[in-house]
């Protein structure tokens, strides 16, 4: 089933002689419980084409579909609360609430949506990833890999159908890269997620199901043709 789709993608910055097409006319189908990695330099368009298919930014033309809806014909609140919903995001600045400490940080989106957390399954997130011992930490007394767990298990919490990761070993040694890459291939297995991530790093692409490679604003490659 196909869980993520764009139709005629597109996305320009500037007019005229200035005009950048960092997306262009681009078709993409992701199908339910793939990981995904997206690859290109920088400049690519890589980041541009994640931030559509979370709608953290409108495209100049075309459309993206989330299970079905076609995410940019909802009004700004609507998206707000069907991205909030349906997709869980980790990036490669972590983005944790100081002042919060870890169990809190995990669990805000699902507070930030009115609703209570699933114990079991947020403690069977926390176990998996190794925090139990942590809850009760601020996130600035965290390792760089223990932080980014932390925002993997905030992504995971609130029972996304994708995973959308930003870099999300950009900041991290390649041990704890590859760690952090292995949990979260694990947490989508064991919590059924689709999981698309953009990275520069072909060694951390290959851990992905399917490697599709951007370059100029176009798909250029794809491993599932």
């Amino acid at each position: 089933m196909v869980i993520l789709e764009t139709k005629k993608l597109q996305k320009n910055y500037g007019s005229g002689d200035t005009l950048v097409k960092a997306l262009d006319q681009v078709d993409l189908q992701i199908q339910n419980g793939e990981f995904v990695a997206i690859v290109g330099t920088s400049g690519s368009g890589k980041s541009t084409l994640l931030h559509m298919l979370g709608g953290l930014d409108r495209p100049t033309e075309g459309k993206v579909f989330v299970d079905g809806k076609d995410i940019f014909s909802l009004k700004d609140e609507e998206l707000t609360i069907f991205r909030r919903r349906k997709i869980g995001f980790v990036f490669q600045q972590y983005n944790l609430i100081p002042t919060m400490n870890v169990y809190e940080n995990i669990v805000l989106p699902i507070g930030l949506d009115g609703n209570t957390p699933d114990e079991d399954y947020v403690d069977e997130i926390i176990k998996t990833l190794g925090l139990e011992n942590k809850l009760e930490n601020l996130s600035n007394n965290l390792s760089g890999g223990q932080q980014q767990r932390v925002a993997i298990a905030r992504a995971l919490s609130s029972k996304p159908a994708i995973i959308l990761a930003d870099e999300p070993t950009g900041n991290l040694d390649s041990k704890t890269s590859q760690d952090v890459l292995g949990l979260l291939k694990i947490t989508s297995e064991r919590f059924k997620q689709t999981i698309v991530m953009i990275t520069h790093d072909e060694e951390i692409a290959q851990m992905a199901d399917r490697i599709i490679r951007i370059e100029d604003g176009k798909i250029v490659g794809d491993s599932n043709d």
